[in-house]
């Protein structure tokens, strides 16, 4: 009996071994595998920590080693931007791991130093740097307090350095959507920081000169953004055919911008830009249709709109689209200071409404506007597609629903309507708008893509039909964007005109519109640079915690999330040791 219970307990043994060294074996040949097949499985359901393969393209591209020093940390960090903290560190692990861990990360405390001087220092040293400090008023239950961040980080790479700031309010107000928007875009911006620093190569683009367009401190903004991406030049066609394409027909830019011209084009200067165009190249239009002198109106409370005739009606149509001459009034819009005091009272000044300066809305139709917030425009027009064969026309910026279309020819604009909006009562506000700004959403930008007709085909004068000039018919695959509002890509001034404040900043609302987005974007497209922009199409669902229930429930949920799970375990150990007691006594 007592062997036979021997033989029993070395064959039990024995397979307990068997299984042992099957288990090891299959661990060893499964971590092999492993080490040549590289996976990662993402269960969220809107893909949270899958890259796009952009993304993915760049990581495996990297040369050397990218380091991101992070300063998103701290002790005292408020809770949503522990979120972000959070998953700015889960975004690099995907970076990295695609990389093959040439991406490296470390986070840094910025308020580290108990020494209050040498912390101001070091905020400063980082502004200098390009990241922006923040100062949060946090309400505590314990009382106010004040703390200060620095949600960005420094990409170092190949001894270059860039700035990368992860939180972006656009002048929201609210923290936490705010947050929210700066997760949705951390991909981008970090997709972004590496192409800023990995870029071999910048092609040329050009600001056209010589029509009356914006001066550089009204594009410098711009002009600063563009030169991460672009070597930036201006230039005056001056009726030379050959200030846009070389000897061979070659473009010399891979894009140009007509930034709000206000003089008359004259025919020469529109064939170099007709044929620019039939070889290749990309225009982005930027054209105010109706002309009104600002002036007169902070002087007279009133102006009054004329056709700005500059001679491109004709390209417009040829290539597809008509601008019209007409103001848009939109109720979707930013607002403006006025004197509001009767004369002889001293002065009172409120910010009105201003409905000729309309914030309007992407589409959504393409990777230009996609996720895109308000864009603000001054005296803009609405536009008209025409059907042209080989050309695809997709609408970028709407305005609301809310519009109104004043004839722009000799129309007066004054403040009246305006401080009239501003006394209103919602109701008849609402009753104002229902009542009279109902025609509908009004097409701002468009995009042409395909083959356009050169607007002189068959009418081609000397000597531009000689095969000197390269003159085309019909043009090469090609894009153009046209933007029935010049102001668009204007910033304003400060420092009594000497310094350009940031594109799409408003003073009065203290807000930051996608003005600079917009213009980064086109050009990005128009220059072939879309993939990038594929990566802002991501919408991540940001489940947030309810306030007022976290506080009321608070009790309920520690029970449920401590107590209960807690409890679970005794009973199921009681119960276990029950059935195995048991199970002994038979």
């Amino acid at each position: 009996m007592v062997n036979g219970e021997h033989k029993n307990k070395k064959k039990t043994a024995g397979k307990d071994l068997l299984r042992l060294g099957l288990s090891l074996l299959i661990l060893f040949l499964l971590n092999y595998v492993g080490s040549f097949v590289f996976h990662r499985f993402d269960l969220t359901s809107e893909k949270r920590y899958t890259l796009s393969p952009q993304s993915k393209k760049i990581a495996e591209n990297i040369q050397g080693t990218a380091f991101f020093k992070v300063y998103l940390e701290g002790n005292k960090l408020p809770a949503g931007f522990i979120r972000m903290r959070d998953e700015t560190k889960e975004m690099l692990d995907e970076f990295r791991a695609y990389s093959g861990g040439k991406i490296q990360y470390e986070f840094v405390d910025p308020s580290a130093n108990p020494d209050k001087n040498a912390r101001m220092a070091f905020y400063e040293q980082l502004y200098r740097e390009g990241l922006s400090p923040i100062n949060l008023h946090l309400q505590e239950s314990s009382g106010n307090s004040d703390i200060m961040v620095v949600p960005g980080a420094i990409l170092s790479y190949r001894g270059r350095e860039i700035a990368m700031n992860i939180y972006q309010d656009q002048g929201n107000p609210n923290t936490m959507a705010a947050v929210n928007y700066s997760i949705e875009e951390l991909e981008y911006n970090i997709d972004n920081a590496i192409h800023k620093l990995t870029i071999d190569f910048k092609p040329d683009i050009a600001f056209l000169q010589g029509h009356g367009e914006l001066d550089s401190i009204h594009v410098a903004s711009s002009i600063k953004t563009l030169s991460e991406y672009y070597n930036i030049r201006s230039i005056t066609i001056n009726h030379r055919s050959g200030a846009l394409l070389d000897s061979s027909g070659n473009v010399r830019y891979k894009a140009i911008i007509v930034a709000k011209p206000d003089t008359v084009f004259p025919e020469p200067d529109k064939i170099a830009i007709d044929q620019y165009i039939m070889h290749g190249g990309k225009v982005f239009w930027l054209i105010s249709p109706v002309y009104a002198p600002m002036d007169s109106l902070s002087k007279n409370g009133y102006t009054v709109g004329f056709p700005n005739n500059l001679n491109l009606d004709d390209m417009m149509f040829n290539y597809g689209v008509r601008l019209n001459t007409n103001l848009v009034m939109d109720f979707q819009c930013s607002g403006v200071p006025i004197n509001t005091a009767m004369r002889g009272e001293p002065a009172r000044w409120e910010v009105c409404p201003w409905l000729y300066e309309p914030l309007v809305g992407s589409t959504g139709n393409s990777t230009i506007v996609k996720n895109l917030n308000l864009v603000e425009l001054n005296m803009a027009s609405s536009l008209d597609t025409i059907k042209v064969p080989n050309v695809k026309k997709t609408v970028l910026l709407n305005t609301s629903k809310n519009t109104k279309l004043q004839n722009g020819t000799f129309a007066r604009i004054s403040f009246q309507l305006a401080i009239k909006l501003a006394h209103l009562s919602p109701a008849d506000r609402e009753q104002l708008m229902d009542a009279q700004f109902k025609e509908g959403h009004q097409p701002v930008a468009v995009l042409l893509e395909g083959t356009f007709k050169s607007l002189y085909q068959g009418r081609i004068p000397y000597p531009y039909n000689t095969p000197k000039y390269n003159y085309l018919a019909e043009s090469k695959p090609t894009a153009m964007i046209i933007v029935s509002n010049g102001d668009v890509i204007r910033n304003e001034t400060e420092s009594g005109g000497k310094a350009a404040s940031p594109l799409g900043w408003d003073t009065y609302a203290r807000q930051m519109y996608s003005n600079s987005d917009f213009v980064l974007n086109s050009m990005n497209y128009l220059c072939g640079d879309s993939a990038l922009l594929n990566v802002r199409d991501r919408q991540l669902q940001i489940r947030l915690l309810d306030d007022k229930r976290v506080k009321l429930e608070k009790t309920q949920w520690q029970v449920i999330n401590l107590v209960i799970p807690v409890a679970l375990i005794i009973i199921l150990g009681l119960i276990l040791a029950a059935v195995r007691k048991a199970m002994y006594a038979k």
